[in-house]
């Protein structure tokens, strides 16, 4: 199994037409055949658009997200549009019924993501960032950025703030035989549409996921939210064996450290706190993002 993305996921792209759209799109249908089923931009409604790659595909392009969902059946969608467009294109999905959205985009202004968050709400949509590499299920589906190339069937959920990271500890899990189920990246801003408790129900639930690598930063509560939920979890008895790992603990107080949310103030959101909370929870934190893998290995064996 996998969760939130599998191989009959389907998929509009917000921002097919643009450079970054074309080429993660052409990724994605290389990827074991994404089902990538069409674009979305207001004045290229009735168009098409085709990948310069070989074996050249072939995608019509829809005037809305309403008109490709009802065209296409289309379930899932991804978000390429610039930041002053992006939460207004969050929406649009929102209204249009999508039930995956994820947005790539860096930058939106955190009042338009406020207002997104209250649209969000009232809705059964679920957001993945912004600002965030995206979801991939291995050998099935490919939404957003993530290199497809260091992915391997398997057994270990990964959820993480850091799209960096994402790739560590997916390019570790695959190193040493464990594989994936499905890498998760959240992104790093401090108003997103999913959290790491939203992801880590998800990863219980799933039959097939055997371990998780929790991967945070710096910046908010979400951590010690996410440490207080499976603890709480471990005493109805839903416990899976966890690494976690904390980027950013060498951050002096007030300095943003590569994504917006990952700041620390007030006193609040330091690395010691987060780590303590984690390590509470019976989650084994691994000393350097080049260990995740190893520790994850040492764990599994007792």
């Amino acid at each position: 199994m996998s969760i939130l993305v599998n191989k009959s996921t389907r998929v509009l792209v917000q921002g097919l037409t643009g450079k970054t759209g074309t080429f993660h799109t052409e990724q994605a249908l290389a990827y074991y055949g994404t089902r990538m089923v069409g674009g979305v931009h207001p004045k290229k409604g009735g168009e098409s658009w085709t990948s310069g790659m070989d074996g050249a595909a072939s995608l019509p392009i829809f005037a809305s997200v309403a008109e490709g969902r009802e065209a296409t059946g289309a379930t899932a969608s991804v978000i390429y549009v610039p930041p002053a467009g992006a939460a207004d294109a969050i929406i649009e999905a929102v209204d249009a019924g999508i039930e995956l959205i994820t947005c790539i985009t860096e930058g939106i202004p955190v009042m338009d993501m406020v207002r997104v968050k209250a649209r969000l709400e009232k809705s059964n949509s679920r957001l993945l960032g912004p600002n965030c590499p995206g979801v991939l299920t291995p050998e099935e589906c490919k939404i957003g950025i993530m290199p497809g190339s260091i992915f391997k069937k398997g057994s270990v959920g990964v959820v993480s703030r850091s799209g960096t990271l994402t790739y560590e500890a997916v390019f570790q899990t695959s190193r040493v035989n464990l594989g994936q189920t499905t890498a998760v990246g959240i992104g790093g801003d401090p108003v997103k549409g999913t959290e790491f408790i939203d992801m880590l129900e998800l990863f219980l639930a799933d039959e097939a996921t055997k371990s998780i690598i929790m991967i945070g930063e710096i910046g908010g509560a979400a951590e010690e939210e996410a440490a207080q939920f499976i603890k709480d979890e471990a005493k109805k008895g839903r416990k899976k064996p966890m690494v976690g790992f904390i980027a950013g603990r060498t951050a002096p107080p007030g300095r943003t450290m590569g994504h917006a949310g990952a700041i620390v103030a007030g006193g609040k959101g330091g690395a010691d706190d987060k780590i303590e909370a984690m390590k509470s929870a019976g989650i084994v934190v691994a000393d350097s993002p080049a260990r995740m893998g190893a520790t994850l290995v040492d764990v599994l064996k007792g």
